[in-house]
């Protein structure tokens, strides 16, 4: 029996794979424990992620390169095959190569990350996941009105970063601007409504002007651009209907839904307990003629009933 084991091992053929099996084994175990040892660590959980992600794909490689290299004899043939075929495999594999390239330009040039509220290939959401080949998003908006999940989760090629823009809502400035129009009477206290927006404003969105300063100095040391206006503030602009107060300010990019529920909560509730000095303008409509079609049909029809 030990004979005959020890014949079978002398085959180059089963001792290479034998050395194959072993080394994809202690690749795989390493693995392994270096996930369960990187969620000890990492107290982030996008880190922790990030980690897993990273380990998964050296795996991979590692196992990849052990194959090339445990059947190097029997694997050199394959390069000549393939620069031969190699305009015809181009080609039909463009769009993962292009992936492949996407991939490496989202990690080394930043595009995004996963957590970044990203609008990729048309698609509007969160990114969850991304891999070699494709970003998965978790859709926002479509039927949903809001920021809000619509339930959709969309795997987008990575090849659509060189294909179409990238607009990233929280990479360098985690912040959006965003506005309210609350239009008024032409009769009102426009004084007293553009107070008391003004202090619901200041009390509800003051508490970001520090962390806002901060991120935005990261963007102009990292970026030539201007200074921006980041306290809240508001513009008032009146025509013959009404008078229009528009509130802006600068929010953060998952909490403006929350952040209108609440500035429109305080300013009903600011301008009820004014008793009529301030009050919210609608557009109405009064019909003071009907149309002449409508006139002849209504005579058409009493002479008609004449005896």
């Amino acid at each position: 029996m030990l004979d005959q084991i020890k014949t079978l091992f002398q085959d180059p053929l089963i001792l290479k794979i034998a050395m194959l099996i072993l080394g994809l084994a202690v690749i795989w175990v390493s693995s392994r424990f270096l996930k369960r040892l990187s969620g000890r660590i990492a107290k982030e959980r996008a880190f922790k992620f990030q980690m897993r992600k990273t380990i998964s794909f050296l795996a991979y490689l590692a196992s990849f390169i052990l194959i090339m290299a445990v059947f190097n004899v029997r694997l050199s043939g394959l390069g000549v095959a393939l620069g031969v075929a190699g305009a015809g495999i181009a080609f039909a594999l463009q769009e993962v190569i292009g992936s492949i390239a996407g991939y490496l330009a989202i990690h080394f040039a930043h595009f995004y990350k996963v957590g970044d509220r990203v609008k990729l290939g048309g698609i509007k959401g969160d990114v969850i996941d991304i891999s070699v080949l494709r970003t998965t998003i978790m859709e926002i908006g479509d039927w949903v009105s809001g920021d809000l999940y619509n339930g959709k989760m969309v795997r987008v090629a990575n090849s659509f970063v060189f294909k179409e823009p990238v607009f990233n809502y929280s990479g360098d400035f985690p912040f959006l601007w965003d506005e309210i129009i609350i239009p008024i009477k032409t009769d009102c206290d426009y004084v007293l409504a553009r107070k008391l927006l003004t202090e619901i404003l200041q009390d509800e969105m003051g508490n970001y002007a520090k962390e806002v300063e901060a991120s935005w100095k990261k963007m102009t040391d990292q970026y030539q651009i201007e200074k921006a206006r980041l306290e809240p503030w508001i513009n008032m602009r009146f025509d013959e209907n009404w008078i229009s107060l528009t509130l802006r300010y600068v929010v953060d990019f998952k909490s403006r839904g929350s952040t209108k529920d609440r500035l429109f909560s305080r300013i009903l509730e600011a301008i009820r307990a004014t008793e009529g000095k301030v009050q919210i303008a609608s557009a109405a409509m009064e019909i003071t003629a009907f149309p002449h079609q409508r006139h002849s049909s209504l005579g058409s029809s009493s002479s008609g009933s004449a005896p």
